[in-house]
């Protein structure tokens, strides 16, 4: 691994727009390739964050642009372009994600790495994070990040040996122009993001596009466990790349039967020996890692071994605590009720903690599920909506409006029930009490902790 050429986009002008974790690496990552920068953003905050970056608005700077890099959460088009997207829209300059320039770096450093993109609406960070930990186990140069961890442009240059494999969001599919990746997965579909993309056609569509530009050499990898990722597979076969599909429930070129990852060549592991990814959904994510480290060049016994030790993800099933017998567990990743139902069908009997900024549908879809819900505890702004619900079905239910208040009626809930989980897995989004799902993942966890020392004082 080393940095990028210092000259590499000598002569180019970008605006980069929105300095968070995105923005602010990939206007530093420019400046120091040689490239001109003119970066804003609308928060006063962030602009004095921004550390000597020159800063301007694009839209009054006057002269040519190369591209706008815009930050994944601001629009472009729906709901409501942000107005410099429009400028640029009007303007002719094209508005592309930092992955996109981080290939174009790649590529032009001369570099031949291979990049690999993972996407789908629930699964990919763990597939993102399991895939690279089997690669780093293998001795391969690789480098994880995108919508997980690092920025894309703060990732560092590798070898032709290297790999990239980063998780991409729909945000982010719907911003590339010439990337090709050498291996792209799409894990799964379902409803999200809805306001950006209109609808589940426009949703679908972005999402497609991590397999856009592929050919003969490449792989497209997707799972078969819903019926518009299925619809997607037979699409596929019409075009170049090779196809794999995986499942975590039904026949396919690598999936689980019996408890067993397999594939045509007999036994991968037994799932049981991986604590880390419970359910059949883990059982898909790990279904797509093996079949990408397998076109990458790893052994069935390395695969085996890595997928064995994955620790597993923050706040993603994450058990942080256990008191008098009574499981904690941390799922505030879920963040939508397609996520959620990954969770709860992990568990017989819980206690559910639930609410925040719902999703279209809120938790209907989730009834299925209820029976196993032994008291739910809501919180955030739609809990009334989730308690009317639950209500509906007969569940018990109470409102405890914060996750302070939450956290201690869980445990007295779980104690008067026998339930042997507290499972937060919120199926909103978190913005109306936290600055995100990471924010309320950490307070929950140190909630269990200050109620572990208090049971044990």
């Amino acid at each position: 691994m080393s940095s990028f050429p210092t000259s590499l986009f000598a002569g180019k002008r970008f605006a980069v727009v929105g300095l968070g974790r995105n923005g602010l690496p990939a206007a530093r990552a420019l400046l120091a390739m040689g490239a001109a920068v003119l970066a804003w953003d609308d928060t006063e905050a962030a602009r004095a964050a921004a550390g000597g970056i020159p800063l301007g608005d694009p839209c009054m700077a006057g002269g040519h642009f190369d591209a706008l890099v815009l930050s994944p959460g601001i629009p472009h088009a729906l709901p409501r372009p942000h107005r410099i997207a429009a400028w640029a829209v009007a303007a002719g300059v094209p508005i592309l994600s930092d992955v996109e320039l981080l290939y174009q770096a790649v590529r032009a450093a001369g570099s031949r790495a291979r990049f690999v993109g993972v996407t789908g609406t629930n699964g990919k960070s763990t597939t993102t994070a399991l895939l690279a930990h089997i690669l780093a186990r293998a001795g391969l140069p690789v480098a994880a990040g995108g919508n997980l961890g690092p920025a894309a442009l703060a990732l560092p240059l590798l070898p032709d040996a290297g790999i990239y494999v980063i998780e991409m969001s729909s945000y982010m599919l719907e911003r590339i122009a010439g990337l090709r990746f050498d291996v792209a997965a799409m894990l799964n579909l379902s409803p999200d993001h809805l306001d950006r993309h209109g609808d589940m056609a426009g949703y679908a569509l972005a999402k497609r596009a991590v397999f856009n530009r592929q050919n003969a050499a490449d792989v497209a990898i997707i799972g078969i466990d819903d019926g518009d990722s299925r619809a997607l597979a037979e699409q596929l076969r019409a075009r170049p790349a090779r196809v794999v599909t995986i499942s975590g429930c039904q026949p396919a070129d690598i999936c689980r039967e019996q408890g067993i990852l397999r594939d045509a060549s007999g036994d991968i592991l037994r799932m049981s020996d991986a604590p880390a990814l419970p359910g059949a959904h883990n059982a898909q994510n790990a279904a797509a890692a093996a079949a990408m480290a397998f076109v990458l060049g790893v052994s069935r016994a390395d695969v085996a071994a890595a997928i064995r030790g994955f620790p597993g993800l923050a706040h993603r099933q994450q058990r942080v605590g256990t008191i008098g017998g009574i499981a904690f567990v941390n799922d505030s990743k879920a963040t939508n009720a397609d996520a959620a139902a990954r969770a709860l069908s992990c568990y017989e009997r819980i206690v559910w903690i639930a609410g925040g900024i719902a999703k279209a549908g809120g938790i209907e879809p989730l009834a299925p599920f209820f029976p196993r819900i032994a008291r739910a505890l809501l919180i955030g702004r739609d809990g009334p909506a989730f308690a009317a619900t639950l209500a509906a079905h007969g569940v018990a239910h109470q409102i405890a409006g914060t996750l302070d208040a939450a956290v201690p009626a869980a445990l007295a809930a779980a104690r008067a029930t026998g339930a042997e989980v507290v499972l937060l897995s919120p199926a909103t989004a978190s913005f109306d009490q936290f600055s995100g799902f990471e924010a309320r993942g950490e307070r929950f966890a140190a909630l269990v902790a200050d109620l572990a020392r208090e049971e044990a004082a």
